[in-house]
């Protein structure tokens, strides 16, 4: 099936083409609506504009838009807009997102969708947290958290490259404070730099954290594609 897909350069969104690449689907494109601002509750907003080194690593066209709002209502709009015109470019079929637990953002893909007759795939839905980190970095991604926004999650977390050591210490401090593993609630947001998708890793130049005592990001500032690795 021809697909395309929404994709904010974070874990989920990355690590569902990989899935959907083995079960033989043909990922036509990347869909990526950049937000106003990290107020938007269906869009993913740090460092999004670096997806295009990732969408470059992987040989994949991307497809993006801006929106000038933070309403749930028009940025559908504007993905429905990408959505039509990944149609007329690329005869998709269906659209795939990397949701997992979110109801609200899963019942509105399929909204817009079911308008332009195409079906919705979720292949990362409901998996269970600790065996699908443990997946991830099994499966040689390698992510940095870019965004914590939780009780037990602090500053020393912000551009770190997870590992599996990493991923009991998170599941301690999940069970502590009452967090979801995976972030799904958007207790921390991440960033993809290499995984068996990409024919080159990321490699962050320059970059600054922004910490205000209980929540904090890791911006990217200067990145480029790691050809001597």
């Amino acid at each position: 099936m021809k697909l395309a897909f929404l994709f904010s350069g974070g874990k989920d969104s990355t690590y569902a083409i990989h899935v959907v690449k083995q079960q033989g689907h043909e990922v036509k494109c990347l869909l990526s609506v950049f937000p106003k601002s990290d107020e938007s509750h269906l869009l993913h907003h740090p460092n999004i504009q670096w997806t295009k080194l990732q969408s470059e690593s992987m040989n994949i066209p991307q497809l993006t838009i801006t929106s000038n709002s933070n309403e749930t209502d028009d940025e559908l709009t504007l993905l429905e807009n990408l959505l039509q015109n990944a149609k007329d470019q690329f005869q998709i079929e269906g659209l795939v997102h990397g949701g997992i637990k979110s109801k609200f953002q899963k019942d509105k893909f399929e909204n817009v969708c079911s308008k332009l007759n195409l079906i919705v795939m979720a292949p990362l839905w409901d998996l269970e947290p600790e065996e699908y980190m443990n997946e991830l970095i099994d499966s040689k991604f390698d992510f940095i958290m870019t965004t914590v926004s939780s009780d037990g999650l602090d500053d020393s977390w912000l551009g770190k490259i997870i590992t599996k050591s990493d991923i009991s210490s998170l599941k301690l401090l999940s069970e502590k404070f009452g967090f979801n593993l995976n972030f799904e609630g958007g207790e921390a947001e991440t960033f993809v730099i290499n995984c068996p998708l990409f024919e080159n890793s990321i490699k962050i130049n320059q970059s600054q954290k922004i910490w205000d005592g209980y929540r904090g990001r890791f911006e990217i500032v200067d990145a480029e594609l790691n050809y001597n690795a």
